[in-house]
């Protein structure tokens, strides 16, 4: 009786052991799911700005009347970002802000009230507009308060990008000061391409731009217009 026990006896704590070890195996898959899920960031949703290039007298008068007007801009559905000042002449600003409508938005821009506000809080010349969709964006926290601004036109979008992706190559950007902050789509036209960096490394940065591999990257990408480029600091 005890030699036929034995069999049965080996065959259960058989089965308890393979038990255990799917009830390991499964605790293991769930914690790694858990983990990759944790990891996997959420789907980038491309968003619609406003950016106002207005030159002033004085910064700081013309900031308080800018933030006096933030109601104002809501009901438009314009809702603020940030201001940056162009490190060249610093009374040149850049204020970008998220918008609901582009209609609404170029309403307010025609508002006489907003002239005349402006006008008092000491601007130059006329207020700029321009208006895109963010398309792809790195929010992601850094120390670093400096911009690089550029625009340009180009002949067909998905080619462009194609070449930035590939030629430009975000890690050779880095190497260089540059960390790829937006791209933006013009609204009016869309070919129309806005790139924002963060700058790491001044010097770098100015060498790289001024560089015949960047020209020829662009000509590569069917850059049809001169760039704007503009160097700016993140102040609000």
């Amino acid at each position: 009786m005890i030699l036929s026990a034995m069999p049965m006896a080996l065959l259960f704590l058989s089965c308890g052991n393979e038990t255990a070890k799917d009830e390991t195996k499964a605790t293991d898959t769930a914690a790694t799911a858990a983990a990759q899920a944790a990891e996997v960031k959420p789907v980038f949703t491309p968003f619609k700005v406003v950016t106002i290039q207005p030159k002033v007298k004085n910064y700081e008068k013309w900031i308080k009347t800018y933030y006096a007007d933030d109601s104002l801009r809501k009901a438009y559905g314009i809702t603020h970002v940030m201001i940056g000042r162009d490190l060249k002449d610093t009374n040149m600003l850049y204020a970008l802000a998220r918008m609901e409508d582009m209609e609404k938005a170029r309403t307010y821009s025609k508002l006489t009230n907003l002239k005349e506000t402006s006008k008092a809080a000491g601007l130059v010349g006329s207020l700029g507009f321009s208006y895109g969709e963010i398309v792809r964006s790195d929010d992601s926290p850094t120390d670093f308060p400096d911009r690089l601004g550029v625009a340009h036109h180009v002949k067909d979008y998905a080619a462009w990008l194609k070449v930035f992706d590939a030629q430009g190559h975000a890690a050779t950007r880095a190497a260089n000061g540059m960390l790829d902050r937006s791209i933006a789509r013009g609204l009016i036209d869309s070919n129309m391409v806005y790139l924002i960096f963060v700058v790491t490394d001044m010097a770098k940065a100015k060498a790289r731009m001024a560089s015949d591999s960047v020209k020829n990257i662009m000509k590569d990408a069917g850059v049809d217009s001169p760039p704007t480029i503009r160097w700016y600091r993140v102040v609000k």
